[in-house]
């Protein structure tokens, strides 16, 4: 096990990471076609593809999903990866034509870096020529490079937000994997502790509360610049609307660790992929949406904690280097 989302067998993890105009994006490839579901909570979401992973709509099954920076502009790279899936013979078979089934989903990271520059076609391809199973990079690479958190004060007090993942193993060999690219507008908590990683910096050390902030009105304007993306795994038999309903139990998991979440000016999706091994496992749905919550969970706080500073926002362990931290 590598704790990460690619301990689901048939899943493959690709970053293409630009650090100098801070953005980039990440593709989860199951190229030999995933059943999967998707729920979207946030108010301001970027999608395509969303509406086929419907229960009841014509396709069953994608061969990758992307989790893309530069806002709107970003899912123009998801082209590269039905480039690549294409190139090696993988799609949905329509005559004569295999047509690569890629949803994609997308974070605003136009804030830092150079706004004019934003993932493609060529990067969605580089990023899935990077694929590969076993551990992942987290922190500040692919979707994760210009993510930041902890938003309410703006920018010259939030936090670097980045990608993440975990995963769980029952002992039937059940696995639930997540990835997810923290970029939130709301403070990370670690649900384990109860205490905050992240959240709008006091210019004296510690952490302003984004809901005490709200409460007092003295919150920056609630503009859609934030999100948080998960993609869920699983080696169970999940039918769309099964997977559907782990996406949405899966949001749990963005609740926890995520404050205030699910806001208006969040834009927070969540896709669930089925992946059963030969023996096609079944499992409880209401066990998987609870793993899936839980590992949603995990994979958000590191990718707030492996992320490092980049663009003059200051990542966790950098800013409780320097005793930022270390007061309430």
């Amino acid at each position: 096990m590598a704790g990460a989302i690619t301990d689901v067998a048939g899943i493959q993890v690709g970053h293409y990471t630009d650090r100098r105009a801070a953005t980039g994006c990440t593709v989860v490839l199951c190229s030999q076609g995933a059943v999967a579901g998707v729920d979207v909570r946030g108010s301001a979401p970027g999608t395509r593809e969303t509406d086929l992973l419907r229960p009841g709509n014509l396709v069953e099954r994608v061969h990758a999903v992307l989790l893309a920076g530069g806002s709107a502009f970003g899912l123009d790279a998801a082209g590269g990866v039905m480039r690549y899936l294409e190139e090696h013979g993988y799609g949905f078979e329509v005559g004569t034509v295999r047509v690569p089934i890629v949803p994609a989903a997308i974070i605003f990271d136009l804030a830092l870096g150079e706004a004019s520059v934003r993932p493609g076609p060529d990067e969605g391809h580089q990023a899935c020529l990077a694929a590969k199973g076993g551990d992942c990079v987290e922190g500040s690479v692919g979707v994760g490079t210009g993510a930041s958190v902890g938003k309410a004060l703006g920018m010259e007090q939030a936090m670097k937000g980045g990608v993440g993942t975990a995963s769980r193993r029952l002992g039937d060999g059940l696995v639930v994997g997540a990835l997810v690219a923290a970029n939130a507008f709301g403070d990370i908590v670690d649900p384990a502790t109860g205490q905050t990683l992240a959240a709008p910096r006091r210019p004296e050390g510690g952490f302003c509360s984004t809901l005490q902030l709200l409460v007092e009105r003295r919150a920056c304007p609630a503009v859609a610049t934030n999100t948080t993306l998960a993609v869920v795994a699983t080696n169970a038999r999940l039918d769309k609307a099964q997977a559907t309903k782990v996406a949405q139990m899966a949001h749990d998991g963005v609740a926890r660790a995520v404050r205030p979440s699910h806001t208006m000016a969040d834009g927070d999706v969540v896709f669930a992929l089925s992946l059963p091994e030969p023996a096609e496992r079944d499992a409880d749905v209401t066990t998987l949406g609870t793993l899936a919550a839980e590992v949603v969970a995990e994979a958000l706080v590191r990718g707030v904690t492996e992320a490092d500073s980049l663009a003059g926002v200051p990542g966790v362990r950098e800013w409780r280097a320097v005793g930022g931290g270390s007061k309430a």
